[in-house]
């Protein structure tokens, strides 16, 4: 059997549960054990492909295709591991699966419980996992706050797994010590009383981990210890840092991956994060700085910025940068800023690259199809992902081509003449779907293969002729204006071999240092320490173009 960890979280949410549990699996694939991750969320949502990115974050999506959350993306990066479906959970698909086995009468005719039935439900998914990646450990990330109604069924599958299996189940929960600004001392109360939400559950942490704005103190440290009935040694000081890729090196210097095997009944080991070391010291001691702006709509809410809406593309961003010794300075610009006030596109001249990211509807894409001209014709450095891909298409479409009324079947009714014509459309099977009202049938979802043109700057960035990307859109480039575009000027330079879809377009280097979009989410496949292909050649040429600039401005 495998060994398993829960890690749970208390006082409040987003004090960042998923990189604990992705930095603990790093760090016992740094010891020579394989593990694997489990995000469960307690939402009645059977996936999170409808949540609101302002609201929840970023969708995630996996190779599998399935639309998950965000802390999946973080689990991948830091296991630099592809997941499948087996490695995340909700409410609604546990319900859903219960549901369904009574429907089938595969429980036999006796009255189907909440408890038992839900949590028994949970276990099994846990077991299936368990044996389809032999995997040494299982580390299940509970979403939510103790205390909460909605995880309390997944507080019981973990309950009863320990009462079943005592020497294979561990209990992380993950803790905010705030420090009140009037008062100037860290507060251990809020963490007593997490603890004893969770015990209220029959749970009992075996470590915990005290985040906080500064590094948490011995008093403070043997306080939570005997309040909250753990050994000193078993609370893990979590300190706000720089970069979320410190989180397991500073994991260690308080032994956390020694610590969970003694509690596990395992043998001590040595890591090995050297690669992982080397990295964070890039991280910290960059030699250049490289300014990018991201021509976006889902990160504004009130007056905060969130960055949770496009985390994977900072996240390749970062990893670009980090690789080049690079420090990044991101800024985040308001597509719909360019429609009511075509003055400030002026402002992109300030970046050394800029990405126009993905979306849905309507808002802002006017905002974004200026960007993109103005990017195209004071040749800046362009990397557009998605709808940044169809939204390049139909600027080129309008301007170039000289297609006045170009524009995309999502934002309006193509089949009114005169209205617009569908450069951006779908295609003849999805249409049907959607007169069915079948929408959960129209997206492309997960990897897909991509044939790259050779000569082109796509395979440039990639070195090889076939690729797998992974993506999440309705919506094609309409092969009706293919020859067109082409005669225009625009390359087409991926494409799908199997339905002859346009995966890349991109304009010549003679005539652009840097314009190349995808259909496909290259950020979701970005890793620390391997860098995506786009996201590193995009960063280079800005590195190589501010350095020209700088040289010539000496000369």
């Amino acid at each position: 059997m495998a060994k398993y960890i829960f890690i749970t979280g208390g006082v409040m949410s987003g004090i960042g549960k998923g990189i604990a549990t992705a930095s603990i699996a790093r760090i016992l694939k740094s010891k020579g054990f394989k593990a694997t991750t489990v995000k469960i969320d307690p939402y009645i949502n059977m996936d999170a492909g409808t949540m609101n990115p302002v609201e929840h974050g970023e969708v995630f999506v996996l190779n599998d295709g399935l639309e998950c959350d965000q802390d999946l993306g973080n689990y991948e990066r830091f296991l630099e591991e592809d997941l499948t479906r087996a490695n995340y959970m909700t409410t609604g698909r546990v319900y859903q699966t219960v549901l369904d086995k009574e429907r089938n009468l595969e429980y036999g005719g006796r009255c189907v419980q909440v408890i038992r039935d839900i949590p028994d439900e949970v276990l099994r998914c846990l077991n299936e996992l368990e044996e389809q990646t032999k995997s040494d450990f299982i580390l299940t990330e509970i979403g939510g706050t103790v205390g909460d109604y909605e995880n309390v069924l997944f507080l019981e599958a973990a309950r009863k797994l320990k009462l079943q299996h005592k020497k294979d189940v561990v209990f992380i929960l993950v803790s905010y010590l705030p420090i009140p600004h009037n008062i100037g001392e860290m507060k251990t109360k809020p963490t007593q009383h997490a603890v004893k939400w969770l015990n209220m559950a029959g749970i009992q942490p075996d470590i915990i981990i005290a985040r906080g704005s500064e590094a948490l103190d011995e008093p403070r440290k043997e306080k939570i210890a005997v309040f909250c009935n753990v050994e000193p040694k078993d609370v893990i000081s979590a300190p706000d840092i720089k970069s979320i890729y410190e989180v397991p090196l500073n994991f260690e210097k308080d032994n956390l991956g020694n610590i969970l095997l003694e509690k596990l009944d395992l043998e001590p080991r040595e890591k090995d994060l050297k690669d992982w070391q080397a990295m964070v010291d890039k991280i910290n001691n960059p030699d250049k700085e490289v300014k990018i702006g991201i021509v976006g709509k889902y990160f504004q809410s009130g007056k905060f910025t969130l960055m949770d809406s496009y985390i994977s593309v900072l996240e390749a961003i970062k990893h670009a940068s980090f690789y080049f010794k690079a420090k990044p300075k991101i800024t985040w610009v308001s597509a719909e800023s360019y429609e009511e006030n075509e003055e400030k596109l002026k402002e992109l001249s300030q970046f050394d690259g800029v990405i126009v990211p993905g979306g849905f509807g309507k808002r802002g894409v006017e905002g974004k199809i200026k960007a993109i001209q103005y990017l195209r014709e004071n040749k800046i450095p362009f990397l557009g992902l998605c709808l940044g891909l169809q939204m390049a298409v139909i600027e080129f479409a309008r301007n170039v081509c000289d297609i006045k009324l170009a524009n995309s079947a999502e934002f309006c009714d193509t089949t009114k003449v005169g209205e617009c014509q569908g450069v951006i459309d779908l295609m003849e099977e999805q249409k049907q779907l959607l007169k069915e009202n079948k929408y959960g049938g129209t997206m492309r979802l997960g990897a897909y293969d991509c044939k790259l043109k050779k000569g082109s700057l796509a395979f440039k960035c990639y070195k090889k002729e076939m690729i797998s990307e992974r993506h999440r859109h309705r919506y094609e480039v309409n092969n009706d204006y293919k020859e067109t575009l082409e005669k225009g000027g625009l390359v087409m330079s991926g494409l799908n071999p199997e339905k002859n879809l346009i995966e890349i377009i991109e304009l010549p280097q003679e005539i652009h240092p840097f314009f190349i979009a995808s259909q496909f989410h290259p950020e979701f496949k970005s890793r620390p320490l391997t860098p995506h292909p786009l996201f590193k050649e995009f960063v280079n040429t800005c590195l190589t173009l501010k350095e020209k600039a700088y040289n010539s401005l000496i000369v």
